[in-house]
């Protein structure tokens, strides 16, 4: 082993990187049994850490009508009308309004199968980010800040969890991993600026700190330890030079065109801009979903926003080579009912609704599950909650039975139960 790590070590002076070097003693290391299963796991986070894998979350708020977006029903009543339009997947069909979407279904894998029992928009949002049905006894930290946790760069200068619109937190994961919240893609972050002074800056931490401290000696150490915390993670953003990523007049007036001129669409395009810097999880919210009534229109206006925004973000991903390492999931909370009530609209429906994924690995251009010919029920291939959170564990790399220890001692795994959608890996 002494022999050849000194070989190993010579190689390495002679110009080959050091990730290569690491790479080849943790494989020597693993071989030989000299690495715990815990360690093995690290070097492989490590490993996902230097491929800058990453996590897009675009969040349709209030429930999208499965009916009027990837599960049409064009042959049965419920379907309300909703005419459909062929995609690029031979024999594959989704509502009209997502044409853009319709052209880059190769790259998606269509879950039309999702089921969850929560009905109510703070639980079923609360579950579909966490894993959890809310307690009283602890918050859950969000799934994309424990994906964060196994695979973000601690010495980043970006944040590694930024929501574009408000989101679920850390929760006992703590600030280090609490969404930095961008309210209005497009503009710079409110305190940050690339004409800051930084002497000016540094006096002013300096005189924090002195203020801090006595606080401190007076019984208020931990208060204190957690507020320095926050601020050298503020600090060290602020102090970026990395801060131009959120700058989207850097981007030609036609990416910006292509994306769309909304709140969705800048934030879809600082989503690719935040991946590209290194940011490990971002979400993008949309929303106006919730159609009780005048569902048509409604679901119409927010396809108009949100179809040409999501499809230029994969198209990009894809064609910048990050799709392979990012995982790209449209999802909400639940879906709507089957049937049209007398206002025009649909309501709450949990029991069957539709999300889709791409990237990282997911296997394009498949539908996975089917409804009844009403929508009312699942016909095939029934998809919950934390099926589908250890589906995306799988998809970034991470391991879904990872434990973090809760505030009561208590070890809680990032995804708790469930068995991954293996026909989303092919």
């Amino acid at each position: 082993m002494t022999s050849f790590l000194h070989d190993e070590l010579s190689i390495s002076r002679q110009g080959v990187s050091r990730r290569r070097f690491l790479h080849t003693l943790s494989a020597a290391a693993m071989g030989t049994g000299l690495l715990s299963f815990r360690d093995q796991l690290a070097l492989h986070a490590n490993d996902l850490r230097q491929q800058g894998r990453s996590l897009i979350l675009l969040w349709m708020q209030g429930g999208p009508s499965q009916l009027e977006t990837f599960d049409p029903k064009p042959h049965h009543e419920n379907g309300g009308g909703t005419k459909v339009i062929q995609t690029s997947v031979p024999g594959v069909q989704i509502a009209r309004d997502w044409e853009r979407t319709a052209s880059i279904m190769n790259e998606i894998a269509l879950i039309r199968s999702m089921t969850n029992k929560e009905g109510n928009h703070q639980r079923a949002t609360y579950q579909m980010h966490t894993g959890y049905i809310p307690s009283g006894s602890v918050k859950h930290p969000a799934f994309g800040s424990c994906v964060a946790q196994q695979l973000a760069d601690p010495e980043a200068e970006l944040p590694s969890v930024v929501s574009i619109g408000r989101t679920q937190g850390a929760g006992f994961l703590g600030v280090d991993y609490e969404p930095f919240v961008v309210d209005n893609p497009g503009q710079m972050p409110a305190n940050l600026s690339t004409q800051r002074t930084d002497a000016r800056f540094a006096r002013r931490l300096g005189l924090l700190g002195q203020l801090e401290e006595e606080f401190g000696k007076r019984g208020a150490a931990s208060t204190v330890a957690s507020h320095r915390q926050l601020y050298d993670k503020a600090s060290k953003l602020v102090l970026s030079p990395q801060t131009v990523t959120f700058d989207l007049s850097q981007e030609s007036v036609s990416t910006r065109d292509r994306y769309g001129n909304t709140q969705f669409g800048r934030g879809c395009l600082l989503a690719r801009r935040l991946v590209e810097s290194g940011v490990t999880f971002v979400e993008v919210r949309s929303n106006g979903w919730d159609s009780h009534q005048d569902n048509f229109e409604q679901v119409s206006a927010r396809a108009a926003e949100v179809d040409p925004a999501s499809a230029s973000l994969i198209e990009d991903l894809r064609d910048r080579g990050m799709l392979e390492h990012t995982v790209v999931v449209w999802a909400g909370e639940f879906g709507r009912t089957p049937r049209v009530n007398a206002r025009g609209g649909r309501d709450h429906y949990p029991r069957a609704f539709n999300v889709w994924v791409a990237g990282g690995g997911i296997q394009g251009g498949q539908v996975i599950g089917e409804t009844t010919a009403d929508g009312a029920a699942i016909a095939d291939r029934p998809v919950e909650v934390n099926d589908f959170l250890q589906s995306i564990s799988q998809a970034v790399g991470i391991d879904a039975s990872h434990e973090n220890i809760s505030p009561l001692g208590r070890p809680m795994k990032i995804v708790d139960g469930g068995e991954p959608v293996t026909e989303l890996f092919g």
